[in-house]
């Protein structure tokens, strides 16, 4: 049985990873420091395979000791918010995600140093890379030749980049880069952190379009408020289909050393979401009306990603489509509005 280390195990995109490990049959360290949701319960605490160590990932030499006897090590903590946090924390998401990416490279290094097992380090880094982009699908490779990313957030995953590659070119780290784009699932809920927003009517604390248009809608709002025009075009991606994605590059030998883009091939504007939504919760025949709100300066226009690699290499796919990803995260938004959890 193989150990991973995943930082971030509490997080949204964390909670997915640490259930597909464990269906695989990996033994699994979490870290996290709960500093984002605060302490959660997850379906996995109980699992004899799954140890939960609550620790700051900047503790190298905690994560050095961690590290030890670990096969893998998923390299998952950040802070990370929507669109809202992208904004109001623009310098501690550079700075201290720098010191999260500095300390878990310095930790793995260590590990090397003294003859551990630690075969690699799997990075999270994210579409915003490409958010200065000229050229759609974006493809791995495009990020070396686009402008940097104008946000702070967008700028420091692109250093998680340039880390992985140097440990590996000075110290031998073997390494894959995977980039999700628009995670949509269950387990977010309002962050500690979150700065509140008003839109129309409703209070919103997460400001990622996907819940924020289904807290909307189930909580009435009419006429519909979205940011900007709502041409803006995405690929949401289930949370399951992105975890699928990253145990699968674990232990294949053509992710080693390369890049990937973990999404869906299908894309949709904004406009497009909300009348699924909107559909789905109100039904066919309540008229939809939308008003369009300021959008804020670093929502990006398009984000579409190549994803031929990732197929053809890792023999990866996406397969879950909007309308399945909407009937498990309605029902689970409603109940978390209930319980005045988001």
């Amino acid at each position: 049985m193989e150990k991973v280390l995943i930082t971030g195990s509490a997080g949204f995109i964390g909670g997915y990873v640490v259930e597909e490990l464990l269906r695989q049959g990996y033994q699994v360290v979490g870290v996290d420091n709960y500093s984002k949701y605060g302490p959660v319960k997850k379906s996995y605490d109980d699992n004899p395979n799954y140890e939960l160590v609550i620790a700051d990932v900047t503790d190298t030499e905690r994560m050095t000791e961690l590290l030890m006897d670990c096969d893998h090590f998923i390299a998952g903590a950040a802070l990370i918010g929507g669109i809202s946090y992208f904004h109001t924390y623009q310098y501690d998401l550079i700075a201290q995600n720098e010191r999260i990416i500095a300390s878990s490279c310095d930790a793995a290094i260590a590990v090397k140093k003294a003859g551990g097992k630690l075969k690699k380090v799997t990075y999270m880094s994210s579409s915003m890379v490409f958010e200065s982009t000229d050229r759609w699908p974006s493809k791995e490779g495009d990020e070396l030749l686009v402008p940097p990313p104008l946000s702070s957030y967008g700028f420091q995953k692109l250093a998680v980049e340039y880390f992985a590659r140097a440990a590996k070119g000075q110290y031998d780290i073997d390494y894959t880069i995977l980039r999700p784009f628009n995670c949509v699932g269950i387990g977010e809920s309002r962050a500690l952190g979150d700065v509140e927003i008003h839109s129309g009517n409703v209070q919103l604390a997460m400001s990622h379009v996907v819940p924020d248009l289904v807290q909307k809608v189930l909580k009435g709002q009419d006429p519909l408020h979205i940011l900007g025009e709502g041409n803006q075009v995405r690929h949401y991606t289930y949370g399951g289909d992105l975890a699928r994605g990253i145990v699968l590059s674990l232990n294949h030998p053509a992710a080693l050393n390369t890049d990937f883009n973990i999404s869906t091939p299908v894309g949709h504007t904004v406009v497009e979401l909300a009348e699924v939504i909107w559909r789905k919760i109100k039904g066919p025949d309540v008229p939809l009306n939308i008003v369009s709100d300021p959008a804020f300066e670093y929502d990006v226009q398009k984000r579409v990603p190549d994803v031929t690699k990732a197929k053809e290499v890792l023999g990866f796919e996406a397969t879950t489509t909007l309308d399945d990803m909407l009937d498990e995260v309605i029902p689970w938004i409603e109940n978390a509005i209930a319980e005045g959890t988001i």
